[in-house]
């Protein structure tokens, strides 16, 4: 079902504080304690996380928990945190929060069926995560009626073998507007003219380029990745360990310049006793 604003604000808000509160070593039991003071409590958030909070005790686990509450936690917010609670650690809990963090704020300004699909989408293609659950889960989410469902199986079906940016134009008002026809009751249109020409635009051309203009043009917020680790700090003690390399490679070669060879038994380490002694 879908919810009222305030409980996708005050879900934006769980999902804020959890990400920013991660970093301090604490549990995420001990961290959902503590935000649920913080809440509104005319909300039924609180509630929800109460039985979060039961889960964790017994099952050491979140996702399981939101899959019993598939009215107020949707499909695709389950497998993202199910994804980040996986034993192979690929998915960082703290990129999880963040996405359903944005996917909470949009979803409290009425959001459309294509920018909540774009996003959502993009979440699994930016952060490698599996096509088949992924879309399965987005199905399943109540802003889709049952012509969007069926298009996204299809979708689940056929990413890979056909390029994504021909189906959203082939269900676009754009491509019937080309043909001079009328689209029939079977395949009814999910995409207005603008998203159709930017499909069309960008046919046979890298996702990366679809996903940003698209973006751009349905407004739905940028998708939180994993990001690059900075590099700054152990750029110094490298810089000093190779000077280090360097200066006794030119010991060697000034050595080798004055004696005509290199004397090399200052390089023994410590010798083992003979047998005789």
């Amino acid at each position: 079902m879908i919810l009222d604003t305030e409980e996708y604000i005050e879900q934006a808000y769980l999902f804020r504080a959890l990400g920013e509160r991660l970093p301090e070593n604490q549990t995420v039991q001990d961290l959902l304690l503590q935000i649920k003071n913080e809440l509104l409590s005319t909300t039924r958030l609180p509630m929800a996380i109460d039985f979060l909070l039961a889960e964790l005790k017994h099952a050491g686990a979140m996702a399981s928990a939101m899959a019993r509450l598939p009215h107020y936690f949707a499909p695709f917010q389950t497998y993202v945190i199910r994804e980040a609670e996986a034993e192979s650690g690929r998915f960082d809990m703290r990129i999880a929060v963040d996405i359903l963090r944005s996917e909470a704020e949009y979803r409290s300004h009425a959001p459309r069926p294509q920018g909540l699909f774009m996003f959502q989408l993009e979440c699994l293609c930016r952060n490698r995560l599996k096509y088949d659950p992924g879309l399965g889960a987005i199905a399943e989410d109540p802003l889709f009626d049952d012509a969007w469902k069926e298009w996204i199986y299809i979708v689940r079906a056929q990413i890979g073998l056909i390029d994504f940016a021909e189906l959203i134009y082939a269900r676009s008002a754009y491509y019937w507007q080309q043909r001079g026809e009328e689209p029939p009751a079977e395949r009814p249109v999910l995409f207005d003219v603008k998203e159709g020409k930017i499909a069309w635009a960008n046919c046979r051309k890298d996702p990366v380029f679809l996903f940003l203009a698209l973006q751009r043009h349905l407004g739905y917020p940028p998708v939180p990745r994993p990001k690059k680790a900075d590099q700054a700090p152990n750029l110094i003690p490298q810089l000093q360990a190779k000077i280090g390399r360097l200066e006794i490679r030119l010991k060697l070669l000034e050595e080798d310049t004055k004696k005509g060879a290199i004397d090399i038994t200052k390089f023994y380490g410590p010798q083992p006793p003979s047998a005789d002694e």
